[in-house]
This record gives C-alpha cells, sequence and structure tokens, in this order.
C-alpha cells in the first residue's frame, strides 16, 4: 500500500514531503528487512530526493533528513 505525507524537520521546521510503499510483512527488499520496500523524501514543493529508497538505496538521508527519516520508520517498518 502506498501512504504519503508531510512531517517537519526537529530543528529548522522545514516540511518535508514523503512518498512510502509498505507491506503488512517484512521482506528481504524492505529497510532492514522491514516493511517499506520504496521510500522517497522531497523538502514540501521541492522535485529533488533528498532520501531514496527502492528495494535498495539511492539516496540515504542525511542531516535533518534522517530525523524524518526516523519518524517514518517509526510509523510504517
Amino acid at each position: 500500500m502506498w501512504s504519503e505525507g508531510i512531517l517537519t524537520g526537529p530543528k529548522t521546521g522545514v516540511p518535508y514531503k514523503y512518498w512510502v510503499k509498505h507491506y503488512e510483512e517484512g521482506s528481504e527488499f524492505g529497510i532492514d528487512g522491514g516493511r517499506i520496500s520504496k521510500l522517497t523524501i522531497r523538502r514540501l514543493n521541492d522535485h529533488r530526493d533528498l532520501c531514496n529508497y527502492d528495494r535498495g538505496w539511492d539516496v540515504k538521508p542525511a542531516g535533518e533528513v534522517r530525523a524524518v527519516y526516523a519518524m517514518i520508520l517509526e510509523k510504517y517498518n
């Protein structure tokens, strides 16, 4: 199932948009063997991927995006 949302960066207050494809059970293709198989994080109204996982890492999260990534993992993985 696909889900999307907006989370606020805890330090700067910058809004980040995310899209996540997740399943009911973990998988070898999921992040750390978990339920998320695809994840994209961008600044709101920006087209540049700050984090992208598509059954493997294309762009790993860095800086404040790591905190947003952690929030998403807690909810969906």
